[in-house]
């Protein structure tokens, strides 16, 4: 059996949940032949390298724009414009499905689904199509040939039922949760962790993440992370500054100024998140699908910081609904929040407990046996 998985490089949660389907796909069964592959570089990749920058600038310094571009690309001139331009880059995706001749495809990105969707409906391939949609609200361009998409995977119900208004047969949707690393379902030593990194057993940890190379809110997230530094002085910190040396200067001089050098680490990038969050008891970030995928795993209240207008502001709003985060916004006196959140000792008990009814521990593997035994 021949499988395609399609990401395409805009945010890194598309390409982690294609990951996460390539790994176990590859472990578990011995009879499929997977490969993993950018369409949109596959397509052109001076249109993906040109599309994928100007992501990240729009994300980084207009990131008002960029949620104009998200809500216009529901309806209107703009979602017609899309779908036009998918259908002529779906030509130079046929080359590549004829040459690997396919059984399934599985997409973590709407651009692919659209193309395979589009190329179905003109009898071009017979694939069965596979869309996973990797935040924690739909949106309208995920929907984009949907007629010829036979699985929809989503995160939870309310998404399900979404779908459903949208005339998508309940037969063809499947809550699963976003793919997961097996890393995620790892039991680590919590002693032996805190151990390593010179921290307390007896205190409460904050995880940090500053918004990685792109710098997203960085001076908010600076006035942010110097609030928690000196007004949480009872709880240790890990802060993650990502490919960010500006970021990592910025923290390191606040954990100076303060005189928090015994409690609180910051690292320019870590490959142990999954350690770092089974040791934490709280985390603070923006609210992209796979952080927050990952948080829900690891039983993480969540303060959310500079999302992105757009896909994140709507993840952020689920999450406040849900009892499982706090929403720090612009116009937010950080120190008020702070003291809000810590006054009851129950408030971060209660939010613990309602990640336990969003988090899909199991949701790769689900999602590949649904694919697999159909």
């Amino acid at each position: 059996m021949n499988i395609l998985i399609f990401y395409a490089s805009y945010g890194g949660g598309h390409l982690n949940a294609a990951k996460s389907i390539n790994e176990y796909l590859q472990k578990n069964y011995n009879d499929l032949h997977v490969e993993l592959i950018d369409c949109m570089k596959y397509i052109n990749k001076t249109i993906e390298k040109v599309t994928t920058k100007a992501y990240t600038e729009m994300a980084k310094k207009a990131p008002w724009a960029w949620g104009r571009i998200y809500s216009d690309a529901q309806k209107g001139p703009l979602a017609h414009i899309t779908s036009r331009s998918n259908k002529f880059m779906a030509i130079k995706l046929l080359k590549l499905l004829r040459e690997k001749q396919p059984d399934l495809i599985i997409s973590t990105h709407p651009f692919g689904s659209q193309m395979c969707s589009y190329l179905k409906r003109k009898g071009k391939i017979h694939a069965k199509i596979a869309t996973i949609m990797t935040d924690f609200a739909p949106h309208d361009q995920w929907l984009v040939g949907s007629d010829f998409t036979d699985y929809y995977f989503v995160a939870h119900d309310n998404m399900k039922k979404y779908l459903m208004d949208k005339g998508i047969s309940s037969k063809n949707i499947f809550v699963t949760g976003i793919p997961l690393s097996n890393r995620f379902l790892k039991s680590y030593d919590k002693k032996e962790i805190l151990k390593e990194l010179n921290l307390e057993i007896d205190k409460k940890t904050i995880l940090f993440f500053g918004g990685g190379e792109f710098g997203l809110g960085k001076t908010r997230t600076i006035e942010i992370f110097e609030n928690f530094v000196k007004y949480c002085t009872d709880m240790q910190i890990i802060a993650i500054a990502g490919k960010n040396e500006k970021m990592k200067h910025a923290f390191d001089n606040i954990v100076s100024k303060y005189d928090r050098k015994n409690n609180i680490i910051v690292f320019e990038y870590t490959s142990q998140v999954p350690e770092f969050m089974s040791i934490s008891d709280l985390v603070v970030t923006k609210p992209g699908g796979l952080t927050t995928t990952e948080s829900l795993a690891s039983e993480l209240p969540m303060v959310i910081i500079n999302p992105i207008p757009g896909q994140e502001e709507e993840n952020a709003k689920f999450l406040v609904e849900n009892g499982i985060a706090i929403w720090i916004k612009k116009e937010d006196n950080v120190q008020e929040v702070l003291e809000n959140l810590f006054l009851n000792p129950e408030t971060l008990e209660n939010m613990k407990q309602n990640t336990k009814k969003l988090a899909k521990l199991h949701s790769t593997q689900e999602i590949c046996e649904i694919l697999l035994k159909r």
